[in-house]
């Protein structure tokens, strides 16, 4: 019973929670993974869609709710004291429901703006933003939730 006590006074303490680091990894993250799937898979809509909204998505995401939970998260008694995986369950809602209403916005300004038959991207907008918000806010919300116990 020792030993275990000894191994974890061992363990190194998370690294602080920066928020540049966070939004830089949020970015590379699902980028990389789509990138990969796009030579894979040799399709190059990916490839770009990978550097574009999904990368984007998930950079802009990350932003917006790690400035939050920097600012506010801390004053908001459960999601310091409840589980760990409660609360990063419930930021990774938050992030569908971000990256659809993104989705959403972004395809009304572009139908209002712009020839959007002429986009081949435009429909994969409905895929990429609350996937990519999915994931940015889950890492986004794991890292700060360690760093916030």
């Amino acid at each position: 019973m020792g030993n275990m006590n000894s191994l974890a006074a061992k363990r190194p303490a998370a690294k602080p929670f920066v928020l540049w680091r966070e939004v830089a990894m949020a970015y590379v993250s699902p980028a990389v993974m789509a990138g990969i799937g796009g030579l894979i898979t040799a399709n190059r809509d990916l490839q770009i869609g990978a550097l574009t909204t999904i990368g984007g998505a998930s950079a802009l995401v990350a932003l917006l709710i790690g400035l939050w939970l920097q600012n506010n998260g801390r004053r908001i008694p459960w999601l310091v004291s409840t589980n760990r995986f409660a609360v990063v369950g419930a930021f990774m809602l938050i992030g569908i429901v971000v990256g659809l209403s993104a989705a959403w916005v972004a395809s009304l300004l572009l139908w209002m703006s712009l020839a959007a038959d002429q986009l081949h991207w435009f429909d994969r907008i409905w895929l990429d933003f609350p996937m990519s918000a999915a994931i940015a806010s889950t890492l986004i919300a794991w890292r700060w939730r360690l760093t916030n116990k």
